[in-house]
């Protein structure tokens, strides 16, 4: 039998209702060891008020009796907990009481993503109504239906129940069908993930999300075997919209043992690791090696960085890779020459002119029989000086390879067009585009509104998607008060200490600064990215994004995600005249050679904008220059609050 889910109370409706209230409330804080004195007191007033809603519901309808009420349900392999679950007739309901009388937005938008998760991972309510219902305890009757949240007084809990009943002929789902803790199985964060990983081989299996990335991973698969079988060399290039998973498909295959029979036997006899996991994201590197470190490992083989992997090779040729899969993550924001040279000037024995993809070829001809190079691309994210080349850079790195007859590219259709006219043998497979999102829970195509709306298409476009995500249960918030957008998150995580919520902003933006946003350069190179995006607000330090005190650009933010953002809107991009302008922004330093400023800008704020896996509260200054801005957020479907 298996393991059943942590919860303060499970019974039927009529157990739950004959049960005298200070025994529920025994059971409860027995479960909630930590259980403040505030919680405890809206315990003694609400249980007694549930018992007495859901006694009318049986007495209404006798076999309601059979029904079952969960309450402090604790989601597996998190730490949060909806106030009470109710399995009835059909739907399940999701039950949120606050000790208010007129609910928050946060409030709604709390309950809101209880059912959001539940229908997306939950196996057993993935074929249910989950209706997510806020009782506000100070309040009387039905309140009406915000946002696909059924808001309600204590007094008309029955009513909703019974009308919820009525409308359903299925039968309710069991508590031990519920209950099952394997039935749950969420999408982690990136670097839970990495966690995974590290301390498992694998991730969980995730109802859904392996559903759309386990292809391309089979299809890589099965292409590095082909290569090893055959000798040959391989180019993969696996493209994504932003938060599809593509890095999670690279670190999956090189640390999930799906490449180990190819492990090799070095000189000491141990076998090598076939893979090598590489990024050039100095952020994302440093987090994962952090957060492995608290798991007890160093880190450093799981993932390295770019910089260090192409200084030690380029500067001794003579040395050969022991791996033979090496994955480049973020490969479109590979550094051309002239940025290669500006970073490894002073790396000795250094003298080379070429690209980062063009060393990483010439590494992967030096090893031996057969070789692949996966290069995860997403679009439209160059952000650095030095990245704007795109993809085209690999391509000439293999035409100029020595080894160029040995070496097959495969890649998805939408790359074809960059090897038009190349002598390079180019495969195209399907599967090696990622193009839908799971960063975002059930939410799709929020790369679709980000792009609509940097586009500057029309607002009432980018508003009929901003509807459709919100009823898929990802936010879109908007403010000129940055203090009520903390409280917004502070509010809404606040039964969430696993939930991470952060302040961004743009690099290039001037003032930001004077309202409270700590983005200037001196601020943000002082931030420790490991202990910023995973510690808690009470470690020593202070750096927890939670705290909502120091802010990370689109350099400490691209690669990885938070649950909540709350985004700086500058002045280096607003819209001006009905067109976006970034003729406000911070300069570049002198020398750096930069082909399209505006463009930077666009794909910084792209960036920006898809880091929130349930929610972006956009804070806009209360400067007049940006009120044109703030007006087309607004008209795009952002929603703003007081």
């Amino acid at each position: 039998m298996s393991e059943r889910a942590r919860v303060g109370w499970e019974s039927t409706f009529s157990h739950f209702t004959a049960a005298a209230p200070r025994d529920v409330r025994s059971r409860l804080n027995s479960f909630v060891r930590d259980a403040s004195p505030e919680q405890v007191r809206a315990w003694d007033d609400s249980i007694p008020r549930l018992q007495q809603e859901l006694g009318e519901v049986i007495a209404s309808d006798a076999s309601s009796g059979e029904f079952s009420a969960i309450l402090e349900y604790e989601l597996p392999m998190e730490l949060r907990r909806p106030d009470a679950v109710l399995l009835i007739r059909g739907p399940v309901l999701v039950v949120e009481l606050k000790g208010k009388l007129v609910p928050s937005q946060a409030d709604i938008d709390q309950v809101s993503s209880y059912a959001r998760d539940l229908r997306g991972y939950h196996r057993h309510c993935s074929d249910r109504h989950v209706i997510p219902i806020l009782v506000p305890v100070r309040a009387r009757g039905y309140l009406g239906e915000s946002q696909g949240v059924h808001v309600v007084g204590p007094d008309a809990v029955d009513s909703l129940v019974v009308r919820l009943t009525a409308s359903s002929a299925s039968s309710h789902l069991t508590r031990d069908l519920f209950l099952s803790e394997e039935a749950y199985r969420p999408l982690p964060t990136l670097v839970e993930a990495a966690r995974e990983l590290f301390e498992r081989g694998d991730i969980r299996p995730i109802w859904r999300a392996r559903a759309l990335t386990d292809p391309a991973l089979k299809t890589i698969v099965d292409i590095t075997h082909e290569a090893a079988r055959t000798k040959t060399r391989k180019l993969i290039l696996l493209t994504g919209v932003p938060g599809a998973g593509k890095t999670l498909v690279g670190l999956r295959l090189a640390h999930a043992r799906f490449l180990d029979d190819l492990a090799v036997s070095r000189a000491d006899g141990k076998p090598t690791a076939p893979a090598v996991f590489l990024s050039g994201n100095g952020p994302l590197v440093e987090v994962l090696q952090y957060e492995l470190r608290r798991s007890g490992g160093e880190g450093k083989t799981f993932v390295r960085g770019v910089k260090q992997y192409v200084s030690r090779y380029s500067s001794r040729r003579n040395l050969i890779p022991p791996e033979h899969v090496l994955v480049f993550d973020e490969a479109q924001r590979a550094f051309d020459a002239a940025k290669v040279r500006e970073k490894h000037a002073q790396t000795p024995g250094f003298g080379s002119g070429l690209s980062e993809p063009e060393h990483f070829i010439e590494f992967a001809d030096r090893i031996p029989d057969w070789c692949v190079v996966l290069g995860l691309i997403g679009a439209g994210q160059e952000i650095h000086t030095g990245e704007e080349a795109g993809l085209v850079q690999w391509r000439y790195a293999v035409e100029r390879s020595t080894r160029r007859q040995e070496w097959t590219v495969l890649a998805p259709p939408g790359v074809a067009d960059v090897f038009a006219g190349s002598a390079v043998l180019l495969s195209i497979q399907p599967t090696l585009n990622l193009d839908k999102e799971i960063r975002f829970h059930l939410a799709e195509d929020v790369h679709e509104f980000v792009q609509g709306l940097l586009d500057g298409i029309m607002p009432a476009t980018n508003s009929q998607r901003a509807t459709i995500l919100e009823q898929a249960g990802y936010h879109l918030r908007l403010t000129r008060d940055l203090d009520d957008a903390k409280i917004y998150l502070r509010d809404r995580y606040e039964e969430a200490p696993e939930a991470r919520f952060g302040l961004l902003a743009s690099s290039k933006d001037k003032d930001l600064v004077a309202f409270g946003i700590p983005n200037d350069f001196q601020s943000t190179k002082r931030i420790r990215f490991g202990p910023w995006y995973t510690d808690s607000e009470d470690e020593p330090g202070g750096w927890s994004c939670r705290r909502l005190l120091t802010c990370v650009t689109e350099f400490g933010a691209q690669g990885l995600e938070l649950d909540g953002v709350l985004l700086g809107w500058g002045t280096d991009l607003q819209i001006h005249d009905g067109r976006w302008s970034n003729d406000r922004a911070r300069g570049y330093r002198r020398g750096d050679a930069i082909k399209d400023p505006y463009q930077l800008r666009i794909n910084a704020y792209r960036v920006l904008l898809t880091r929130a896996r349930d929610v972006t509260v956009i804070f806009v200054p209360p400067l007049p220059e940006l009120d044109e801005t703030f007006a087309y957020l607004d008209a795009s479907g952002f929603r703003t609050f007081s």
